[in-house]
């Protein structure tokens, strides 16, 4: 638990992954078919094979998963409150991965704010 382990109480945390074919996400934690259903959204907004696609090099899977990761998000930030994410009830955080064999991902975390004086 990156944040868990920090002293900041109030502020705010930033999440940033350094890549340009996956991307990070809050959404739906309470019921999978939410995530499946997006999932299925964006494989049909952006589908493999289109005969527009140059960037192919690395599969059908290599320009789709870029444009994926233009119409999402490379980074998120949440407000932390007495050490807790400000997380909605049915919220939670995503790393997306739009390759069908992806590579090690990093993310940087970044917490910044008032910390605990006591």
């Amino acid at each position: 638990m990156v944040i868990a382990d920090q002293p900041v109480i109030e502020g705010l945390v930033t999440l940033f992954i350094q890549h340009t074919s996956a991307s990070l996400l809050i959404q739906e934690n309470a019921d999978p078919s939410a995530r499946r259903d997006l999932e299925h959204w964006l494989n049909r907004l952006v589908p493999e094979n289109d005969a527009l696609y140059t960037h192919t090099t690395e599969g059908p899977d290599d320009m789709p998963a870029h444009i994926k990761a233009a119409l999402t998000a490379a980074s998120l930030g949440i407000p932390l409150h007495d050490g807790r994410l400000l997380l909605g009830t049915w919220q939670g955080i995503y790393l997306w991965e739009h390759r069908h064999a992806p590579g090690v991902r990093n993310v940087i975390v970044n917490v910044m704010g008032a910390v605990n004086a006591s």
